[in-house]
């Protein structure tokens, strides 16, 4: 090859690489893996994500990575199949005892709620018995001994030997219920949303029990899930999905536009349905989180561990202060 020839292609190299160096992002975006119930309400959260590039906006490369079951997603994190998942603070206090670090940040305050039909003779808690109380999540189900432990301190009522619970999926409770195969039904915030509009009526929700047995209406039960040696490792990435997560949170909040572009998200048969399902979410949204709130986490994990035992708890005896990841705030609630 002749020195004229050598020249260009070093000149033909050289330009390549610059242009390679100009098209490249200065800063690389840091992958978090997301799972997410395949049908379940994270999804709308994750979808207002994507669409405002929030996630982009705070240094990360989201992938969302669906899941078929509450059981799966504890599964694919356990295994590091993904990053992050939404949980409650009940099964990570389990995990805490048994020393697996993963630690909590708040996502929703939205529970269930106990419902019959609007003509149905049942008007108190104390009229469920002999019936058949459909029960959503299992008996070692949050929301079941929550109203387990309310209905026995308030009116000396033990609602699993004086009903007939039957434990299965919310959709195939919602279907039985509205079949007249239940006298009443304790269904997912959403799923109990969809049979509200519907018509049934409601006995009490799950933060009335917790108001009752003491504990503020308000206490977030979900959250995000990761473990804490991965999130001190990645804690910009850490931070930075959460306040993606609570940007999405406030569009949903206040943009009644916003809704009406997730709609076919939310599957509403007609309008009932998707005022009772964005109003339903946005109760949800927690604005506030602070030690008043943590103390009841701690007073309600000990209600929970007197009812479920060591099922639903482990060897756990108290909540663990590193349940809750401390390294981003919401601002403290009123006293």
């Amino acid at each position: 090859m002749s020195g004229s020839y050598r020249l260009y292609w070093v000149r033909c190299v050289a330009v390549l690489g610059l242009l390679a160096g100009l098209t490249s992002p200065v800063f690389a975006l840091e992958k978090v893996r997301v799972g997410v119930l395949e049908f379940g309400t994270v999804n709308w959260e994750m979808d207002v994500i994507q669409t405002h590039k929030l996630a982009e906006q705070q240094g990360i490369d989201l992938e969302i990575v669906p899941l078929a079951s509450a059981d799966a997603s504890t599964v694919a994190l356990q295994g590091g199949a993904v990053d992050i998942i939404v949980s409650d603070w009940v099964w990570v206090a389990r995990q805490r005892a048994a020393d697996v670090d993963y630690t909590l940040f708040p996502y929703s305050n939205a529970v269930g709620e106990l419902l019959v039909k609007a003509d149905s003779p049942i008007k108190t808690l104390a009229d469920l018995k002999g019936k058949k109380l459909g029960v959503a999540g299992g008996a070692s189900d949050k929301s079941w001994l929550l109203l387990r432990a309310f209905a026995q301190q308030q009116q000396a009522l033990d609602l699993q030997a004086d009903t007939e619970p039957q434990y299965a999926a919310p959709p195939l409770l919602n279907a039985l219920m509205q079949r007249g195969d239940l006298d009443a039904v304790l269904n997912f915030w959403n799923y109990a949303a969809r049979l509200k509009a519907a018509g049934l009526r409601s006995i009490i929700t799950v933060p009335d029990t917790l108001e009752g047995l003491g504990i503020p209406r308000d206490l977030p039960l979900l959250g995000w899930v990761f473990s804490e040696k991965w999130a001190k490792e990645h804690a910009a990435s850490v931070n930075g999905f959460l306040k993606a997560s609570y940007a999405a949170k406030h569009i949903m909040q206040d943009d009644d536009a916003e809704w009406v572009r997730l709609r076919p998200r939310l599957k509403a048969d007609d309008d009932a349905v998707f005022t009772a399902l964005r109003d339903g979410f946005r109760a949800g949204i927690p604005t506030c989180f602070g030690d008043k709130e943590k103390q009841a986490a701690a007073d309600t994990f000990r209600i929970l561990a007197e009812v479920g035992g060591e099922k639903l708890v482990g060897t756990a005896t108290a909540l663990d202060t590193g349940v809750f990841w401390p390294d981003f705030s919401l601002p403290a609630c009123a006293k």
